[in-house]
């Protein structure tokens, strides 16, 4: 099983923008509610895109340039990556099967 990757400022260009798969980035933080209760979600697609795409999370109270960065205004904020460009974005709390569909276009 694929664990979910923990992306930082630092890491962000060779995790996500220089990824060979697709990623799928979360950006979130502990004290929000429908964050947290996406983690199963995202445990699940980790999973099941094993070796095909990277599911990612940003922590925005600890990575806040990532966050202005990518214009995070509230969240749960949900993009999709290929080719290190912004593909796909989702705001708040999304079905396994929307952010499935996503993933599996950039496949």
């Amino acid at each position: 099983m694929s664990e979910i990757l923990n992306v930082t400022e630092a890491t962000f260009k060779s995790d996500v923008v220089e990824s060979a798969q697709p990623v799928l980035v979360d950006f979130w933080a502990d004290w929000c509610r429908p964050c947290l209760a996406m983690t199963p979600i995202l445990d699940e697609l980790a999973a099941e895109f094993d070796g095909k795409a990277t599911i990612a999370k940003v922590n925005i109270d600890d990575e806040r340039v990532l966050g202005a960065m990518f214009q995070v205004m509230s969240i749960p904020a949900l993009m999709v990556f290929k080719d290190g460009k912004k593909v796909a974005e989702f705001s708040g709390a999304q079905s396994k099967d929307t952010l499935k569909a996503a993933i599996e276009q950039q496949l």
